[in-house]
């Protein structure tokens, strides 16, 4: 036989209490209340994040711990190392010696950029017959 005893003090539950009554001989009648519920205090209110669903101190001690990881050090130190870290592309160094080139160009009067970039006596292009009926996208 299963009851439960509520008291209330001030609109508020202290304690509920959940006890099974067991039998001890068949000959006669003694009872003894054996405790079934551990825990006596109810956080009706609670909802786990999902980490621990029986205590809430250490479902919030994982929760901390995990958002902590998770946005200190993988987002900060992450994006610290990204925007320091060296320049392997040297995207940098190619549009720094661009510069420079269009600044030399400048001084001396030159056009910015050559239209015979190359030599076109060093270019050698297929013939008319060698083209065929190749599309040619220009």
């Amino acid at each position: 036989m299963l009851f439960r005893l509520s008291f209330k003090n001030s609109n508020r539950i202290i304690s509920v209490l959940t006890r099974r009554l067991v039998s001890t001989s068949s000959r006669n009648n003694d009872t003894v209340s054996a405790n079934v519920c551990a825990k006596t205090k109810v956080d009706k209110n609670w909802v786990s994040y999902g980490y621990e669903y029986n205590s809430k101190e250490a479902d919030r001690t994982a929760m901390h711990s995990i958002m902590f990881a998770s946005v200190t050090l993988c987002l900060v130190v992450g994006g610290f190392f990204f925007a320091y870290m060296p320049d392997y592309s040297l995207r940098d160094w190619a549009q720094r010696e661009a510069f420079l080139e269009l600044r030399r160009r400048e001084q001396k009067g030159l056009p910015l950029i050559d239209p015979n970039f190359i030599n076109p006596s060093q270019m050698h292009l297929p013939s008319d017959s060698e083209i065929g009926d190749m599309e040619i996208i220009v």
